[in-house]
């Protein structure tokens, strides 16, 4: 009997994989706007900065002499700018700690919507402090638009993971780390001097940021809120049925609103549980460290250094200074074709071959920029090489590493553990870029050349860990994924599905009645056992 349904499963699987799923124009539509107004302006605010760097330090000298009645030191200077770049991530940190409560309270979309409040005030702080001779006002500006990727970058792909059909959730997932290359393509061709680089033209660099903001906010609440967070959270099974109508193109939604029940079941309740709770379970200990782990290895493998920094890195190269803005274009058009590329293999190939291929190609590339940069003042064409390197680090980042970190943490965890597990991986994820982009500057004075190798380690560790940790996700439902990491966890799969809220369980006939009449005690524990 147990090999006949097991049997049954894996038939209605493999035809869930064959079945062709149609990309609604509310999908479509939901996860382009949402990516607009969010993941963009992340890529945009990592490289805005780059572009204007000279006119932003001569404004905080002459702004500090004008105060004060002599120059600033260049220790100083430094100082300050290297608090402007990195204090971006502070913000981001505060955004993902607090990211938690607001989408329980608000749900992902409304939070989507509402986080605009955030970029507009920073836009209009930071475009306006030359005017008003305050680079107080920029640095605030910085910290306030960090807020708004912070609390972006968790609710946007929790938002797309429970939207997305599971045979297009690695695709649809990818449209966050899209995004993020687009937006910093746009910030390096808006900074420009034929466009807004020039020291006139700087501000409006970061009043830009007010468009995506405002497209955003006009568009993105006459979509859906996320059927599973109206179903499981809300317990309105007619808003959810209506949404997944809307996001599936299709009147007849039994199937998912079954799916998404049969995972309530299995979890024995719905109420969402705190960061120290989902420390604490066991059944997830795994999927925890992988998170962190890919999200730690997303920001240190040395991508960050290179957006940050790459004005510096080219003249290293020996770029001559006039030609950088545009060779520094390149680093952008390459790395949005590299992020469309993987979000068109990804449920082809999957989430491991792109993860630890990307991971592998960069040690390659790493090493070779390395002897390229420490050689290259004896062969005229090495520059040359380091250039394509740096391209080549940045495609085999985007293939995989740069976008698919996101994508795993909305499929490892069930849908009350996924807040909590994307502020873990948030916290992470901003406190490693703020030591990027604090400390890469004396990284790179102190080892020079030698200074990637640090990357290509931190990679090698990476990649070796996915290799052995790492099961499949693609084409899984959230359920299957626990299933994989049962072992590892050293947890039968009852006791997994015990152990998930330890001490706050219902009786499975008072969650029936949370969020569905139609569902018969007798199916509920048929669900369970």
């Amino acid at each position: 009997m147990e090999s006949k349904q097991q049997s049954d499963g894996k038939t209605k699987g493999n035809n869930a994989v064959k079945k062709k799923v149609n990309w609604s124009g509310s999908l479509i539509v939901a996860s382009l706007t949402g990516a607009f107004g969010s993941s963009f302006l992340y890529g945009y605010n990592l490289s805005v900065v780059n572009a204007p760097a000279g006119f932003i330090k001569k404004f905080y000298n002459e702004t500090w002499e004008r105060r004060y009645g002599f120059s600033v030191d260049e220790g100083t200077l430094t100082l300050l700018w290297s608090i402007t770049v990195s204090i971006f991530a502070i913000g981001g940190l505060v955004g993902a700690i607090i990211v938690t409560p607001i989408v329980k309270f608000f749900g992902r979309k409304c939070t989507l919507v509402l986080n605009n409040v955030f970029a507009v005030a920073a836009a209009l702080l930071m475009s306006l402090s030359l005017l008003a001779g305050s680079f107080e006002m920029l640095i605030l500006g910085r910290i306030i638009m960090g807020v708004d990727a912070g609390i972006s970058l968790s609710a946007l792909p929790m938002y797309l993971s429970e939207i997305s059909p599971k045979e297009i959730r690695g695709s649809l997932g990818q449209v966050t780390a899209i995004f993020i290359c687009i937006g910093v393509f746009t910030g390096q061709v808006l900074g420009l001097p034929e466009i807004f680089g020039q020291e006139s033209r700087w501000p409006f660099l970061f009043g830009a940021i007010i468009v995506p903001s405002l497209i955003q906010v006009v568009i993105l609440p006459f979509l859906p809120e996320s059927p599973r967070y109206l179903l499981l959270e809300k317990h309105n099974r007619s808003k959810a049925e209506k949404a997944f109508q809307r996001f599936l193109g299709k009147d007849d939604v039994c199937h998912e609103i079954e799916e998404v029940l049969a995972e309530s079941r299995a979890q024995r309740n719905t109420k969402l549980v705190s960061v120290v709770q989902l420390l604490r379970t066991r059944a997830v200990r795994w999927q925890i460290l992988t998170v962190v782990v890919t999200m730690g290895c997303y920001q240190l493998c040395g991508l960050n250094a290179i957006w940050y920094y790459t004005n510096n890195i080219f003249s290293e190269s020996g770029i001559n200074h006039e030609t950088i803005p545009y060779v520094t274009l390149s680093t952008g058009a390459v790395e949005t074709l590299a992020a469309v590329f993987s979000g068109l293999v990804i449920e082809r190939l999957g989430r491991r071959p792109l993860l630890i291929g990307g991971f592998g190609l960069m040690i390659i590339f790493f090493a070779v920029l390395t002897v390229s940069l420490t050689l290259q003042n004896t062969v005229h064409w090495l520059p040359y090489l380091s250039i394509f390197c740096i391209l080549a680090i940045i495609a085999s980042f985007c293939i995989g590493p740069g976008g698919i970190p996101f994508v795993l943490t909305g499929e490892l965890f069930q849908q009350s553990q996924r807040p909590a597990a994307f502020m873990i991986a948030g916290t992470v994820n901003w406190l490693c870029n703020f030591a990027v982009g604090l400390l890469f500057p004396f990284i790179q004075a102190g080892l020079q050349t030698y200074c990637f190798l640090v990357f290509a380690g931190i990679c090698f560790a990476g990649a070796a860990y996915l290799f052995f940790v790492l099961p499949e996700t693609k084409n899984k439902t959230f359920h299957e994924i626990s299933q994989a990491f049962a072992k590892r966890n050293k947890v039968t799969l009852e006791m997994q599905e015990m152990n998930h809220y330890p001490g706050e369980r219902k009786p499975s006939e008072e969650q029936e009645s949370n969020f569905t009449s139609s569902v018969d005690n007798g199916e509920t524990k048929k669900g369970i056992v």
